[in-house]
C-alpha cells in the first residue's frame, strides 16, 4: 500500500496507520460543498493510471484523504483496519482479482464502504453488472476528469448511506412483523362457546422490552361447559423467552383440547420448557384453573407463581392456593396438587404476573403484594374491564417516578356471566 504525495510520482511503501496525503484545496474563506468525510482508498496495479486519478482528485473540489493500494488483498487488509467512512475506487484488472469477483470480495470485506469501478471504454456493460453485483458507480477511464471523478465519489459516498438506512428500515419492519407474530401467540382470543363466561385480558409490556417477554395466558372452553384457564411468567426478557412462552402457551392449550389432566398438564409443560430453553437457567411459573360447569368450584394448580385475587361483589381477598415448585428449577422432581375453591354466586378470579406489583414505589420499597390488594379492594365495585385497566394504571403510575414497571405485566379476569356495569 503506497501513499500518493499530491503532484508527484508514488513514494516508498509505508505503514497503513500513516496518515493521509489530503488532496484538494477547499476556498480558503469557505467550506467547499463538495467536503466529505471519507477515506478515498485508490485499488489500482498500473502506475500510471493511479498517477492519472491522483491528479484528477488533487484537480476537483473533494477534500479528501488518498490512500493506494496495487493489490486486492492490500485493499482488503486496509479495510479491515479501517474505522472511517471510504470509498474504494476499484480497478477490475487486479493481479489477484479480476472483473465482478473483485467487487464481490470488496463488498465481503467491506461492506459498508462505497465502491466505485474504473472501466475501460470497452466495459460499460461490466460497470453496470458491478453496480448489479454492489457498487455504487462506475467510471469509464478515457473519459475522466476532475469535475466526473468528484461528484462519483461523492454519490457514491451518499448513494451507500441511502442503502444503509434502507436495510436498516427493512430490518427494523421484519423485527416489527416478528414481534406481531409474538404477540399474537403470546396474547390469544379466548376460545369459549358463547357469553355465559366473561374473560377479560391485559398486557402491559416493561419499560426495557423491545420485544414482548415470556407472560403468556390463555382461557379454553370445552364441549362439556367447563372452561380451562392458564397464565405462565418465562424468567427473562426478549425473543427466546417470548418464543418460549407461545410454545408452552400452544402446549397447553393442545393439552386442554386433547383432555389431558390438569396435573398432567402442568408436567407436560415442564417437559417441553426443559427441551426447549436456551439456558439452562431459565425457567417458568405457573397457575392453571379449571371452572366446573355447575360454577360454584374452581380448582387450581400452582407452580411456583403468586397467588390470585377473589372477588365477590365489591370485597376483594388474597388467595393462596397450595403452592408447587416453579417448572424447570428441578426438572422431574416437581409435585404439583390441585386445591379446590368455592366461588360466591357473582365470583371473579383475577390471575396476573408478578411484574403487576414488583414495581418501585420508592426508593427501597415495591408496590408487593399488600399494596397491590389494598389497590383492588379500593377499586373493588368497578366492572372487569375497568377494575383491570385500573389495576395496571395505578401499578405503572406509582412506579413512574422510579423508571415505571420494569417487567411485563399480563391480567386476566375470569368469571361466569357478564357483568352489568357499576
Amino acid at each position: 500500500m503506497t501513499e500518493l504525495p499530491v503532484g508527484g510520482s508514488p513514494a516508498q511503501p509505508v505503514h497503513p496507520a500513516a496518515v493521509p496525503v489530503q488532496i484538494g484545496r477547499p476556498p480558503a474563506d469557505s467550506g467547499s460543498v463538495w467536503d466529505v468525510d471519507a477515506v478515498i482508498l485508490l485499488v489500482e496495479d498500473d502506475a500510471g493510471d493511479a498517477l492519472l486519478v491522483e491528479e484528477m482528485l488533487a484537480d476537483s473540489e473533494l477534500d479528501s484523504a488518498l490512500t493506494w493500494c496495487r493489490t486486492l488483498t492490500e485493499a482488503r487488509r486496509f479495510l479491515a483496519g479501517c474505522r472511517t467512512p471510504c470509498c474504494v475506487l476499484l480497478d477490475l484488472h487486479l493481479s489477484d482479482g479480476y472483473g465482478l469477483d473483485a467487487v464481490t470480495r470488496i463488498v465481503e470485506s467491506a461492506p459498508d464502504a462505497a465502491i466505485v469501478v474504473l472501466t475501460g471504454r470497452s466495459e460499460a456493460d461490466t460497470g453496470l453488472s458491478a453496480v448489479a453485483t454492489g457498487a455504487q458507480d462506475y467510471l469509464v477511464k478515457g473519459r475522466l476528469d476532475p469535475e466526473a471523478l468528484g461528484r462519483s465519489v461523492r454519490y457514491a459516498l451518499q448513494r451507500k448511506q441511502v442503502e444503509r438506512a434502507a436495510a436498516a428500515l427493512r430490518a427494523n419492519r421484519l423485527m416489527a412483523q416478528e414481534n406481531a407474530r409474538l404477540e399474537r401467540g403470546l396474547l390469544p382470543v379466548p376460545l369459549l362457546h358463547d357469553d355465559s363466561f366473561e374473560a377479560v385480558a391485559r398486557y402491559a409490556p416493561g419499560r426495557a422490552q423491545a420485544l414482548l417477554s415470556g407472560d403468556f395466558y390463555d382461557v379454553v372452553q370445552t364441549s362439556d361447559g367447563t372452561v380451562h384457564a392458564v397464565i405462565g411468567d418465562v424468567s427473562g426478557h426478549g425473543a427466546a423467552e417470548a418464543a418460549l412462552g407461545v410454545c408452552l402457551r400452544v402446549a397447553w392449550r393442545t393439552a386442554v383440547l386433547c383432555a389431558t389432566g390438569q396435573a398432567e398438564q402442568v408436567r407436560l409443560l415442564e417437559e417441553i420448557l426443559v427441551a426447549e430453553r436456551s439456558d439452562p437457567h431459565v425457567f417458568a411459573t405457573v397457575t392453571s384453573l379449571v371452572f366446573a360447569p355447575d360454577r360454584r368450584r374452581v380448582r387450581v394448580v400452582r407452580a411456583g407463581h403468586p397467588g390470585l385475587l377473589l372477588r365477590g361483589g365489591a370485597r376483594v381477598s388474597w388467595v393462596e392456593p397450595e403452592p408447587g415448585m416453579a417448572l424447570g428449577l428441578l426438572p422431574g422432581t416437581g409435585h404439583w396438587s390441585a386445591s379446590e375453591l368455592s366461588l360466591p354466586g357473582d365470583g371473579r378470579i383475577v390471575l396476573f404476573t408478578d411484574g403487576l406489583f414488583e414495581g418501585r414505589t420508592g426508593p427501597r420499597t415495591r408496590l408487593g403484594e399488600d399494596g397491590l390488594l389494598a389497590m383492588a379492594r379500593r377499586h373493588g365495585s368497578l366492572a372487569a374491564r375497568a377494575f383491570v385497566d385500573t389495576l395496571v394504571d395505578e401499578a405503572a403510575l406509582a412506579a413512574s417516578p422510579y423508571g415505571g414497571l420494569a417487567d411485563d405485566v399480563a391480567v386476566l379476569h375470569l368469571g361466569w356471566g357478564r357483568e352489568e356495569p357499576r
